[in-house]
């Protein structure tokens, strides 16, 4: 019973750090500068790298040891397949990348604010994805998965939720929308991450042998995250500079989270 408050915990902290973030409507004025949009997605953007890179792809290659020189293949695998389902994702649904002149169909109808909601909920999937993996490998015991690298990943994620639930609250506040309003919205695009984690957790533990697919399965949509939507907003424009900035500091900061909590 502990261990399952353990894995509840975990779920939700993530999901903490995208309702705090949205929380910054009541305290913020209603436009965020430039520069500090550019910092606070290349901290995300760090962030996510690292914790694709130590908490997901090395667990997973480390469970494969006895492969030997074959030991990266499961890996190797499940990180396209992530690549993949969120190409596919990303062309099913559309994207805020994209601009509403670009989408066909209905969708030609959804406000920019709908789809940029649209957008951070879709790239909130895998990170759920992640947390439920590592913890599903947890309480299976499977690899080298201890308390202190899935609680790194968790607090990992919930630091770089922040920004994303202010960059979604923010706009939306400045857009007319009510605080409130823009809060809670700012909260339910966070709300995927617990959903999709416990999923997760059933699903991987019901197929332990496969985790070393699903921990690279969820780095491979991660990264993908990372490459269609992080950096080319933090690079586009003025302020690039303090985008890679922040982006080296997420990651050096999720590195030492992971190695000093694993």
């Amino acid at each position: 019973m502990i261990l399952q408050k353990e894995i509840w915990s975990g779920l939700l902290i993530p999901f903490i750090g995208t309702t705090a973030g949205a929380a910054c409507v009541f305290f913020l004025k209603k436009d965020l500068k430039i520069s500090i949009q550019k910092a606070l997605t290349g901290f995300a953007a760090g962030v996510m790298v690292a914790a694709s890179i130590w908490s997901l792809i090395v667990p997973a290659i480390e469970q494969c040891a006895d492969k030997e020189r074959w030991a990266f293949l499961p890996a190797f695998i499940g990180f396209w397949c992530g690549i993949l389902f969120l190409l596919l994702l990303d062309e099913i649904i559309p994207h805020l990348h994209r601009g509403i002149d670009q989408v066909e169909g209905p969708a030609s109808k959804l406000t920019r604010i709908a789809m940029m909601v649209l957008a951070v909920t879709l790239h909130n999937i895998p990170e759920g994805m992640a947390v439920g993996v590592v913890y599903a490998g947890l309480v299976n015991g499977s690899g080298n998965i201890t308390t202190g690298g899935a609680l790194a990943l968790a607090l990992g994620i919930a630091i770089q939720n922040f920004p994303e639930g202010a960059i979604i609250s923010m706009p939306m506040y400045a857009e007319g929308k009510s605080k409130a309003k823009s809060f809670w919205l700012g909260v339910l695009s966070g709300a995927v991450e617990p959903l999709f984690g416990a999923l997760t957790v059933i699903i991987a533990g019901l197929v332990v042998p496969a985790m070393p697919y699903f921990l690279s399965f969820a780095a491979g949509a991660m990264l993908y995250v990372v490459v269609e939507e992080l950096i080319p907003e933090m690079s586009a424009g003025k302020h690039s500079n303090i985008g890679v900035v922040a982006f080296a500091f997420g990651f050096s900061l999720m590195m030492a989270l992971d190695v000093a909590l694993g």
